[in-house]
């Protein structure tokens, strides 16, 4: 049962959850969700349709139909949650894994997040204590519903003017292949385009810097203006700039500015989670935009754009949140509103790199992971010890601590599934940033046998 997370149902197959967990969890949905209609995706990973098969006969089970989908991205899902109006929908992924492992991703109606602490939390519970899964009287049916062409057609709307761009994409063998070439064309340069839930090229994580080196390199082969890459279920995006290097993902929330507060004059609240850059609200401030930072995760961030009424989000994992869809992230509608961006900047002469330049104002760490037991107790050390020392400019901490001062701030937060501190810091100079980072690590390892 260590496959319940904070987000979703995830772990390696046949080891943190089996097709057993699979049954009952579709079982349950129903009665959690109240509703007799579960609409259900799948990714390409070769344990899915053993997983499918046995979600699906634990929703009929229960008395309740389930409209089959087939293979598709996560937004996909989302899309036809909001879009039909289903009141629950499962998407059968590991997203980002490597090939051993999946999982599943609940929503609600309004394609809200179902999260540990809204309903996940409860059918562990229901598992756990070995609740009942009797056979309902009248089962429920399998109806295929085909709903390509529809989100084909949604996505489609927000398709700019690409023609003087050269782009490279790389689907890194995942989902975003049932839907890149309708959309791009065959002008661009693919790799790795083939669906392959075994991932023989690398694994689906474009925040591990190894699996985008293919990109990057195809990027300055073909002298591209912008490298694009996506996740193994397309809920994510991330960027290459025309001379190669990669672009830290909480710094395209920036971007997007570009889009809707010039393009389509929409000025309004932008979510960035806590982890995010400084130059991120700095950067958006002078277009109208007001910022807002909360927690890490959909189950978090897509809850949080929704009562806001934000018109859009993201964070430095690389998902992005759009009012324009149901509050929800898709990685294709994200890059196919950034490359409309940097379309835009090239008839300018502006390229993606000055452009990116224009924005990153400070040195970044990047996540340090420190393997810590005492996680609480570490994160308040480390919080109590730079503000004894200096005054905070302000201070968060409904997600682990952030804080801030005159010219650094850093961000250290616990994981939800590992014995981890995850740390970040950012600063005016790459001097400063050395100095905090090495009393952090210095702080943790004395106090706390910290092991990064």
């Amino acid at each position: 049962m260590g496959a319940f997370h904070a987000y979703d149902i995830r772990g390696v197959y046949n080891v943190d959850f089996d097709k057993e967990t699979a049954y009952k969890v579709g079982y349950f949905i129903p009665e959690l969700l109240g509703t007799d209609k579960v609409l259900v995706g799948r990714d390409c990973r070769t344990s899915s349709p053993e997983v499918h098969d046995y979600l699906v006969r634990g929703i009929t089970d229960a008395g309740a139909d389930v409209y089959d989908i087939g293979l598709s991205t996560t937004p996909m899902v989302y899309f036809g949650t909001a879009n039909y109006g289903f009141k629950a929908s499962v998407q059968i992924t590991a997203s980002h894994n490597p090939k051993e492992y999946n999982g599943m991703k609940v929503s609600r109606e309004n394609a809200l997040p179902v999260g540990l602490d809204t309903g996940l939390g409860q059918i562990q519970e229901w598992i756990l204590e070995g609740r009942p899964t009797p056979v309902a009287e009248k089962k429920g049916k399998i109806i295929l519903k085909d709903i390509h062409k529809d989100y084909l057609d949604f996505l489609l709307k927000f398709k700019g003017d690409y023609s003087n761009l050269k782009i490279a994409i790389d689907i890194s063998n995942g989902m975003a292949g049932l839907y890149a070439r309708e959309i791009f064309g065959d002008s661009p340069s693919y790799i790795f385009e083939e669906m392959d839930g075994t991932f023989p090229n690398h694994e689906p994580n474009p925040l591990i810097l190894k699996n985008v080196e293919p990109l990057q390199n195809l990027v300055k082969e073909v002298g591209a203006d912008v490298g694009v890459i996506y996740d193994g279920d397309a809920d994510r995006v991330m960027f290459v700039d025309n001379e190669g290097n990669f672009i830290s993902p909480d710094l395209m929330i920036a971007v997007l500015g570009h889009y809707y507060v010039e393009e389509r004059g929409l000025k309004g609240t932008v979510l960035q989670d806590i982890r995010s850059s400084k130059a991120v609200g700095e950067y958006l401030a002078p277009m109208g935009c007001t910022m807002e930072t909360w927690k890490v995760g959909r189950a978090f961030a897509a809850k949080k754009l929704r009562e806001l009424d934000g018109v859009w989000g993201g964070e430095l994992a690389g998902h992005y949140y759009f009012r324009d869809f149901f509050y929800s992230d898709s990685g294709l509608l994200a890059s196919m509103l950034i490359l409309r961006v940097v379309a835009s900047m090239k008839a300018k002469g502006v390229t993606l790199a000055q452009l990116i330049g224009k924005i990153a104002r400070y040195q970044n760490s990047g996540e340090i992971n420190f393997r810590i037991e005492d996680k609480k107790g570490a994160m308040d050390a480390v919080r109590d010890y730079f503000t004894s020392v200096e005054t905070p400019t302000a201070q968060m901490d409904f997600d682990g601590y952030r804080v801030e001062f005159v010219d650094w701030w850093f961000n250290i937060r616990p994981s939800n599934t590992e014995p981890y501190l995850r740390f970040i810091c950012e600063a005016s100079s790459e001097a400063l940033l050395e100095e905090k980072v090495g009393m952090t690590k210095k702080l943790l390892i004395d106090n706390f046998n910290a092991k990064f």
